[in-house]
């Protein structure tokens, strides 16, 4: 309960600070992933799920524990259900991750939430873009377009800049004009020019027992909150059984 009090008391705060709690249309005009909602879905669904269980628990409530193992049970199916449709449908996976990274691309300048994630997906995975360092020619500040106005024309974000280890402070210039001239061959000593799928598609197998070993952990923890929830329940209606 507590720590999802905190997810929604941060989720909230980051709203605050981008002025959205003041004008909430800005939620319904933002073209990407906005951050925040990630953070205020899982304060919910943690914040209901400890209430349900502790309070179910103590004043011994088989209607919130059977609320608490049900919906621990739900999330159980769909992570499994994403686990197996991800393995039999990958060509369609990567295609959506493809497309959902290229809108958010277009939307990088539109939240600065969105726009921190990015740049830590690139810097971390060494990477540019979904398929290659061109893809910002999507956003509207970055395109090469003769019609754009902006100083970033023809560059990338400075998260695609290869950074020296002795500089001390971000060049964040460091990617403007870097594709005015030249093909991604030749950016290779300047930006990187592996797009961020590819590096997903070569950090999975690489990784691949660290994910499976997360996800038994969660689901054995999943499995764990359902049998004491339900014997609990099992407990208290044997109780209930013996007094009448």
């Amino acid at each position: 309960m507590l720590a999802g009090t905190a997810f929604i008391a941060i989720g909230f705060w980051a709203w605050s600070e981008k002025g959205v709690l003041s004008d909430l249309t800005q939620v319904t005009r933002l073209h990407g992933f906005d951050p925040v909602w990630g953070v205020l879905v899982v304060g919910t669904v943690t914040f209901v799920l400890g209430f349900a269980g502790c309070v179910g628990a103590l004043r011994e409530n088989i209607c919130l524990l059977k609320f608490f193992s049900g919906v621990i049970g739900f999330i159980f199916f769909l992570e499994l259900t994403a686990v197996v449709l991800a393995f039999v449908f990958q060509g369609q996976v990567r295609e959506w991750l493809n497309d959902f990274y290229l809108a958010n691309v277009k939307a990088y300048r539109d939240d600065i939430d969105l726009q921190n994630l990015i740049d830590s997906l690139q810097k971390l995975n060494h990477c540019c873009g979904a398929k290659d360092p061109n893809d910002w020619n999507l956003n509207v500040y970055f395109n090469c377009s003769m019609s754009n106005p902006s100083r970033e024309k023809c560059g990338v974000p400075f998260s695609c800049c290869i950074s020296d280890p002795a500089d001390t402070v971000v060049n964040t210039q460091c990617g403007y004009d870097v594709r005015a001239s030249g093909t991604p061959s030749q950016w290779s000593n300047t930006i990187y020019v592996k797009g961020c799928m590819i590096a997903l598609e070569e950090w999975l197998p690489r990784n691949l027992y660290i994910v499976a070993g997360v996800f038994i952990v969660i689901s054995l923890l999943q499995m764990v909150g359902i049998f004491f929830a339900r014997t609990l329940i099992g407990d208290i209606e044997k109780v209930k059984f013996n007094y009448y």
